[in-house]
Parts: C-alpha cells; structure tokens; sequence
C-alpha cells in the first residue's frame, strides 16, 4: 500500500492509531546560467516563467517521493499535516529549495 500524503490534519474516513514520527525532506535545485536567463526575460517582459515553474514541480515530485519513502521506511500509513516550503538562494547561480514535513501516523484498521 502507498503511504497517503494530506496537508489535513487527518484522513477522512480513517482514524490516526498512533503517531511515529515528524518525517522531513529537502530538494534543492540549481538555476544554470541558461535557465536564469530565461527567467531573467520573462520578469523584463512579463508572463509566465515555465524554465522556473518545471524546476518548482521537480523540487515538490522529489519532496513528495522522499516522505513517502521515509514514512514507508518508519512502517507509516499515511503522512499528515504536510507542509510544503519554498525559498530561494540568490547566491552564485541561484538555488532554488524546497522542505516538505509532516507527521508519520499508523492508521486504525
């Protein structure tokens, strides 16, 4: 069975048995000289930046697989409370980072 993700408090139609553990994960994704161009141009020119937009969704997809792999490890049914955090480095190249958390629970049956 996959490990169910909910940025709720719960699962409707379940009951939480017993919590396991707070379960984080981090995905931080480079802008390469090419990407940040483009983005550089759409904030000149207005508009949607999807160079910026498809680095977003990978970050949230690799959060997103990680606690599920981290909950399935702790022997979880379900992760809730997931919560979804973006920021950005402006440092060098730009650095775009993402920390997902949530709490690890055993469903009742």
């Amino acid at each position: 069975m996959t490990v169910i993700l909910s940025t709720t408090p719960d699962i409707p139609g379940r009951e939480v048995d017993h919590i396991i553990d707070i379960v984080t994960a981090e995905s931080v994704q480079g802008m390469n000289v090419i990407k940040d161009l483009f983005a550089s141009v759409t904030d000149i020119f207005g508009g949607r930046s999807t160079t910026t937009e498809n680095v977003l969704i990978e970050a949230r997809e690799d959060c997103l697989r990680e606690l599920r792999q981290r909950a399935t490890a702790l022997g979880a049914d379900a992760e809730i409370g997931v919560d979804l955090d973006y920021s950005e480095f402006q440092g060098g190249g730009g650095m775009l980072f993402l920390v997902a958390s949530g709490t690890a629970v055993k469903l009742k049956p």
